[in-house]
């Protein structure tokens, strides 16, 4: 299939699906056209928001001024002039959030419809949707990598809220209250809160994406979600495929994009990604992880230590747990 060849053969044994995901150079056939360039707009944005909040600063020095100085009107308006339009970006965040979910939805109904047989086939012949959705991973993984190492965000945010409750109790109009209301403000404070706001997003969408198909096979969509994971894995590891990527940027890309399904897996399937009866080659994907210079994938081993729902369980081996100590 253009692109992609089939160089290794599965035994009985290991039916791990061997195939090149061209996540460089893949193109949009007409029959995903529709669906790629729904979701290419959201993805556009995804860049701005990763510079952005790369360059986020926070109003750490006016905050404090302003709280060591309470009777100081100058430097509480300061503070509140510094803090609104962060709020502004935070809020942009969390919108975006929302698009990156719906745009999640339309690609698994594209990947786990009728059109073929099994979600080899489908990542095999939709190439452009399946790199558009290991995009959608990347970037999750590299926003709350950014996130967590910023802890500016939620001081900024927790600010705002305790400013803004202050100025309706004295009845100070607040400029900038449009912006977040009550309630809006509550739904952005819960997104903050948690470790890695854009990886609950994904896992909460693709469980809401199960649970609003019913007629769909929970298998279709956790098939799709493990057929991902060893295809990154087998590139990863084949001499032949990992030659054929251009540029060490996607060595990391994949192992991002590894990752990302794991976790997904790990929330969406009723027994988890570590448990015996797993479809990923758990053992496989942390070595793979673990055979890269250790300070590149501190991070994502961090992600399958902290952020998945089952490892923990007692049907996770003592290999797998120790692997990952």
């Amino acid at each position: 299939m253009g692109n992609l060849l089939k160089v290794l053969t599965c035994t009985d044994l290991e039916q791990e699906p061997n195939f090149f995901l061209d996540f460089e150079n893949a193109q949009p056939t007409e029959a995903e056209r529709e669906t790629w360039e729904e979701v290419d707009v959201v993805l556009k944005d995804a860049l701005g928001i990763l510079d952005e909040l790369q360059a986020y600063k926070g109003a750490g020095q006016e905050i404090r001024e302003a709280i060591q100085n309470p009777n100081d009107e100058a430097l509480q308006d300061q503070a509140w002039a510094a803090v609104v339009p962060l709020v502004g970006k935070l809020k942009k965040f969390y919108q975006f959030s929302q698009r990156l979910e719906a745009a999640l939805h339309s690609l698994l109904r594209a990947l786990t419809s009728e059109t073929y047989d099994d979600p080899t086939q489908h990542l095999e012949r939709e190439q452009a949707l399946a790199k558009q959705f290991a995009e959608i991973l990347h970037f999750t993984l590299r926003f709350d990598e950014l996130k967590m190492t910023n802890p500016a965000i939620q001081n900024d945010f927790s600010y705002y809220r305790r400013t803004l409750s202050r100025m309706r109790i004295n009845n100070v109009p607040a400029e900038g209250e449009n912006e977040v209301n009550n309630e809006l403000a509550n739904r952005i404070s819960l997104f903050y809160a948690d470790a890695t706001p854009m990886l609950k997003t994904l896992s909460d969408g693709t469980t809401k994406f199960v649970s609003e198909n019913k007629n769909l096979p929970i298998e279709n969509t956790t098939d799709v979600l493990s057929t991902m994971a060893s295809v990154c894995k087998v590139m990863l590891e084949t001499p032949e495929y990992r030659s054929r990527f251009s540029s060490d940027e996607t060595v990391s890309f994949c192992l991002r994009v590894m990752v990302g399904v794991i976790i997904l897996y790990d929330y969406v399937h009723p027994v988890g990604a570590f448990a015996k009866s797993s479809k990923i080659d758990m053992k496989g994907c942390i070595k793979v992880l673990r055979d890269q210079p250790p300070n590149s994938v501190e991070g994502l081993l961090n992600a399958l230590r902290y952020t998945t729902k089952h490892l923990n369980d007692e049907s996770t081996t003592k290999t797998i747990k120790s692997m990952l100590q």
